[in-house]
């Protein structure tokens, strides 16, 4: 079988029959049979050996003459050579099958990576369109599958030249998840918004009653207030609420290391196991989950690279800006040798900054302290799979050991800088609604009128 990278996009087509070894086999056993009993006046070994000869002629003259035709395409839309897929963890697509007259069916084999070709022989006169389901623990770009087939005659007599291997590139979609209560930013924004502020205005709850003046609407008199106070209404009580407001919340992604949970696979050499998730799959699943949660309160959201120099997504409102965010993210993977920031990137003033990150090194870290002195409230987010030391020889273990007591020392660093760590792997929802309640100590804690 071809190598998945000389695999061809999209179609394939392969034309030329032949008999099968089995069915020249009969031919000839049938010759020498009826051969043989002709030259020794015995009619039943002769009648033996006819029938194969006749079959083998018969279907001779019914050898398929026509192309076999094959396509892998999505499940929805046929052109795009790249598809999006909804979710992760399912891909959809479909296998497009045409044999010519004659043939009855079709061999398929079907490889994903390298695991195992899995072959299924299928019906297909005249053709066939045949679902393909791919599991996948996996975000961002990927392929679906390495797909190629042979046509089969009448009798399995005749089989076609294999068609060259197709396979079709897909962008597999973080899923967001659920989440609980979330931190907001020390300081808050705009004139509306889901959260409560410490300025006076309308919506919020109750900031306090006052006395009456030029400018308060009638509808805000407390009755009640004024009689207990004024009882001959000399003077007039109202009451004041807070403000609602909007925060503004920049995820900033580190794809700079794309590492699975089996250190020998981190220098590089070696890739991840399909069937492990990468840190990189972490951040984005993180990334998109916190995007959801606070779009769905009414704030703005952006998004952010520090593994590479572009534009960043400003930060926006509603679903489009959602998928904006995961189309994004989807995209995200490391490019080269990453380039040395003099600066971290710049951040709206006051917005919340959550890193995504393994913190191996030292850049995500002293980008996630420069924010956190410039003021602003900085989440870190250690998005490094479960190590799994299992199978790592002894210099392997010491070089895991040290790595990794580097890395707490920088967790800790940030600690001591009064960044906030939240570890995903270990239930993220409960920690960050920990970290919505010590910011909620009274109504718009932090927050400056």
């Amino acid at each position: 079988m071809t190598a998945p990278g000389t695999a061809l996009p999209g179609v394939a087509v392969v034309e030329g029959w032949a008999r099968t070894r089995a069915s020249d086999a009969a031919v000839l056993v049938g010759a020498v049979l009826l051969v043989v009993g002709a030259l020794t006046g015995r009619p039943d070994v002769a009648v033996l050996g006819a029938a194969p000869v006749v079959a083998g002629f018969w279907e001779r003259a019914r050898r398929p003459r026509g192309v076999v035709r094959l396509e892998l395409t999505d499940a929805e839309q046929q052109d795009p050579d790249v598809q999006e897929a909804g979710s992760a963890g399912t891909v959809h697509a479909t296998v497009r099958l045409r044999v010519p007259e004659g043939a009855a069916a079709a061999v398929l084999r079907v490889r994903r990576g390298a695991r195992q070709v899995d072959e299924v022989l299928v019906l297909a006169e005249g053709g066939r369109d045949l679902p393909l389901v791919v599991r996948t623990v996996r975000t961002g770009p990927q392929e679906i599958a390495t797909v190629d087939a042979q046509g089969v005659g009448v009798g399995a007599a005749t089989v076609s030249e294999p068609t060259g291997p197709v396979s079709r590139a897909t962008l597999v979609l973080p899923v967001p998840g659920p989440l609980r209560d979330l931190p907001l930013p020390q300081r808050l924004r705009g004139l509306t918004g889901a959260h409560e502020s410490r300025r006076p205005g309308e919506g919020g709850g109750l900031r306090d009653v006052h006395p009456y003046v030029t400018g308060d609407r009638l509808r805000r008199i407390d009755w009640r207030v004024t009689a207990r106070r004024a009882p001959d209404l000399h003077e007039l009580y109202v009451r004041r609420e807070h403000a609602l407001a909007e925060a503004v919340v920049l995820l900033v992604v580190d794809s700079r290391d794309d590492v699975g949970p089996d250190p020998r696979t981190w220098r590089g050499e070696e890739r991840p196991l399909p069937q492990d998730p990468t840190s990189l799959d972490l951040a984005r699943t993180a990334a998109a989950s916190l995007a959801q949660g606070y779009l769905g309160l009414g704030d703005r959201v952006g998004l952010d690279d520090l593994g590479v120099r572009r534009r960043p997504l400003p930060p926006g409102g509603g679903r489009r800006q959602l998928e904006r965010i995961r189309h994004a993210l989807a995209v995200t993977h490391p490019a080269g040798e990453p380039t040395v920031r003099v600066r971290a990137p710049q951040v709206p003033s006051g917005a919340l900054v959550v890193v995504f990150s393994t913190f191996l090194d030292d850049e995500a870290a002293a980008a996630a302290g420069h924010w956190r002195r410039s003021g602003h409230r900085v989440l870190a987010v250690d998005v490094l799979p479960t190590v799994r030391r299992r199978g790592l020889d002894d210099r392997e273990l010491l070089a895991t050991r040290l790595v990794l007591l580097a890395r707490e020392d920088r967790l800790a660093g940030l600690a001591d800088l009064d960044v906030e760590v939240v570890t995903w792997r270990d239930a993220p929802a409960v920690a960050l609604a920990g970290l919505a309640r010590r910011g909620r100590r009274r109504p718009g804690a932090g927050v400056p009128a």
